[in-house]
């Protein structure tokens, strides 16, 4: 069975241990309880007939203090950008962490979650930006942990990508 290492980066509070709990056990916790260094989990998924194993690093949040480690990237097979669109400043953090993470692991297929999608009536984040990110080639998809809307389509995505990589 094909086993894929896929980093979670983005900004502190941005959803990103919340969607790998709703991607691999389907819970939503309203509970903020932040990641310290790095927790993996696993899921085993088939997609397009091909079985894996999805390894889901869950790397703590960067902020101006604390930049993530190199070596938590090193053999990532893919990762997901997770962005907050209610705090438009998360969406500059994942660029960011997206020049890193290419830095060390290369051209490595990659999704940005703009997660928190239920929270629209709070949105930060203007469609002409997601505009300029997708004509750099960039793929975005809206999630939203606590509904689960987008969640496991990305997940999904991304391991079709990493699959054909």
């Amino acid at each position: 069975m094909l086993q894929h290492k896929i980093c979670m980066l983005g900004g502190f509070g941005v959803g990103k241990t919340s969607l790998v709990s709703r991607f691999v056990s389907s819970i939503f916790s309203d509970r903020y309880l932040t990641t310290v260094g790095v927790k993996i989990d696993k899921k085993a998924v088939t997609v397009d007939s091909v079985p894996m194993t999805l390894m889901l690093w869950d790397i703590y949040g960067q902020d101006e203090f604390q930049s993530v480690r190199d070596s938590y990237l090193r053999g990532a097979s893919g990762y997901l950008l997770v962005a907050d669109g209610t705090r438009h400043a998360t969406l500059e953090t994942a660029v960011a962490l997206q020049r890193q993470a290419e830095s060390v692991v290369g051209q490595v297929p990659f999704l940005l979650l703009l997660n928190k999608s239920d929270l629209d009536h709070d949105w930060q984040v203007d469609e002409q930006t997601l505009v300029d990110l997708v004509d750099r080639g960039w793929r975005v998809v809206r999630t939203s942990a606590k509904t689960g809307a987008g969640v496991d389509d990305a997940f999904e995505t991304l391991a079709r990508e990493m699959a054909i990589a």
